[in-house]
This record gives C-alpha cells, structure tokens and sequence, in this order.
C-alpha cells in the first residue's frame, strides 16, 4: 500500500523516480543486475545505489551513454524504448528529433516542411498564430513526424532534462480548451499580473474549477493552477530537437 501511495504521489506531480528510471534503463540494455548498469556507466554499484536511495541521478552521465534511448520513455515511462525521430538536417537547424505527444489513434508521419519561428518577436503564442508568415524565419524538413502548425525555439529549465533551453519544439494548435488532453506537454501562452508568459508544460487537471494545472518536470519548479480565462492561446507539443547547432 505504501509503495502504491508513492507511485500515484509521483504521478500526480510527474515528478521522476530514479528507481523506475534505473528500471528501465536496464530494461533498454538487456541487464539484469544493478551491477551490470553501474559497470556499463563507469560507476560503482554503490553509486548506483545512492541514485536510487536519493532519488538524484547524474542525467548528463546517464542521458550520454543511453544516446539511443528514448528519453522521453526512459524518464517517464511514456512512449517506447526506441529512440523514434531520427536527425533534423536543414539550412536553419541541426539535431536529433524526438516525438514527444503519443497519441491513442496513430498519426500520420511524413517528412515535411515545418515552419519555424521567431516567438520574441510576437507578443503571445496567439499573436504568433493570427499573423504567422510575419513571424517566420524559414522552413526546416524534419523526417518522419506528425503534421503540425509549426516550430519554435524554447527557454528556461523547467522540463529538463526531456527538454533543455535552445531545444526546438514542434506544435498544433488547439482551438477549443475543451479539447485539452490532459497529460500531454503543451505550449500555453497566458498573461498573469499584467505581463505575458509563453510556457512549456504538462497540463493536469486542477482541483480548482475554471483552471488547469502547469506541471513541470524538473521538480525545482512548482505546480502552478492557472485560471483558463486568462489564457490566450494553447498548443500541443508533437516533437523536439535537440540543437546541436545553427547552420
């Protein structure tokens, strides 16, 4: 009962478990022992160990040597073990592509042009959206994704490490905020105290009526209920790349 009381806590704030991150990382290398992942690693057993006890893990170490992983899977338990994407490789931007909405019913894949753009430069995600071509800064081809609306280069830390600042995400947006799926990583524009914020978010469900919850992933930053009418515009996150660098 207690370890069960300790998943649905976990669940609720999304935030991780190094021990089912353990888990599955040896799942995804066929080891069967703690000792057997410490040695692929080039720590000790007990290093090992103290990740567990401590729920504190080394993610640059771990996320390098299970390159081939999907992070997203590997940190969440969403997804597939397969690292599914493939590397983005345009005239803009270069970096490994990463799908990060799995949906219940397949979506299409393609490779396709996806717009990308320059969010700075517009006041809110919505603003972005009703005047788009004023806001683009070229087209990258990306393999094998589903459609969407376009990409945009994200900042902050608040879903790392799935995410990093620099990272590019791609996204459709939603025009009903009934249409919410809740769990999935958004991008959510919304304007709070006067000032305008674009986010990067699981959204939840709020026990608050009229509000969703913005759920990050690194556990530094808070839970936050936000008020549905002061939202502005929503967007489902469909994949990332992690930039390596700009052409």
């Amino acid at each position: 009962m207690n370890q069960e009381k300790k998943e649905m806590a976990n669940d609720e704030n999304l935030m991780f478990c190094v021990a089912d991150i353990v888990r599955r990382a040896k799942r995804a290398k066929g080891f069967r022992t703690d000792s057997e992942l410490a040695t692929f690693l080039g720590i000790s057993r007990s290093t090992l160990s103290n990740w567990s006890a401590r729920n504190s893990i080394d993610f640059p170490l771990l996320l390098g040597r299970l390159a081939d992983v999907d992070y997203n899977w590997l940190l969440t338990g969403k997804g597939s073990p397969v690292r599914r994407g493939g590397y983005c490789d345009s005239e803009l931007v270069q970096g490994e592509v990463e799908i990060l909405h799995t949906p219940k019913t397949a979506d299409p894949l393609d490779d396709h042009c996806v717009p990308l753009y320059e969010i700075s430069a517009a006041a809110n995600l919505k603003t972005l959206l009703e005047d788009r071509p004023q806001y683009a800064v070229g087209k990258i081809v990306v393999p094998n994704v589903p459609r969407c609306d376009g990409a945009l280069c994200i900042s902050g830390d608040s879903m790392y490490p799935i995410l990093k600042s620099g990272d590019i995400v791609g996204f459709k947006s939603i025009d009903n905020f009934t249409d919410i799926l809740y769990g999935e990583m958004y991008l959510v524009s919304f304007s709070r105290g006067g000032d305008e914020y674009l986010a990067v978010k699981y959204v939840k469900r709020s026990a608050v009526p009229d509000c969703i919850q913005l759920v990050s992933y690194n556990v530094h930053h808070e839970p936050m209920d936000l008020p549905l009418k002061c939202v502005n515009a929503m967007a489902i996150v469909k994949f990332s790349i992690r930039r390596n660098m700009m052409m």
